[in-house]
Order: C-alpha cells, then structure tokens, then sequence
C-alpha cells in the first residue's frame, strides 16, 4: 500500500463533496498508486482508455528513468468525470504485478504539479 495518495482535504473547485470517492465525484482526474516498476505508459494508457477518452496521462517516474525505483504513479485526466468514477472500480485489480490503488483527484492540484515538470 502507497503511502503517497495526496488529496485536499478541503472541498476545492471540481469535487463534490470535498474529497470525493465516488459516486458523486465530478472531477475528471484520478490518481493511481502501487502501479508496477515495469508497467509502462502505454499500458497504462491500455487500462485506463478502455474506460473512456482520455485527455492526459502522466506516469511518474516516466519510461526509462535513468534510476532504479520500486513503484510508480500515474495520473489520468480523463475527458468525462463519469469515467474517473469508472476507474475508481479497478481498485485492487491486479495489474502487472501490483494490486493498483486508484483515487480521485483535484483537476487544480493536478495542474499544479504537470506546470512544476
């Protein structure tokens, strides 16, 4: 299990609710934990896209990092928060070798980080 969620605590712009979890949620971004060291972009872009269109798709650290790691991170903003909700299902599915953790996400925090790569 990740230690790494980050979700505000306070009910910003685009969660209903303040930290969503479903059913409810309309934020358009997920974020995804415990994701497999050998899992790549593509597959990640696989799963998720079978949901539904996808805008964005960060996974970090990216494809061939010149380090060594043990788990990655991946967000998706996907183009309809019904999909987000979606993809919330798939926690704790098997996926490469990893049970995937798969959370709701501020669009504004999102933003923040992509503008701090």
């Amino acid at each position: 299990i990740s230690n790494t969620t980050i979700v505000p605590s306070t009910g910003a712009p685009g969660l209903s609710g303040g930290r969503g979890g479903g059913g409810g949620s309309s934020t358009k971004v997920i974020q995804v934990t415990n994701v497999s060291p050998s899992a790549s972009s593509e597959q990640m872009r696989t799963l998720f896209g079978s949901l539904g269109k996808i805008d964005e798709l960060h996974l970090f650290p990216p494809d061939d990092p010149p380090l060594p790691f043990s788990s990655r991170a991946c967000f998706v903003t996907f183009h309809d928060p019904d999909s987000a909700v979606a993809a919330q299902h798939l926690t704790n599915a098997r996926f490469v070798d990893r049970a995937l953790m798969v959370v709701p996400y501020a669009e504004e925090a999102h933003f923040l980080i992509s503008a701090a790569i």
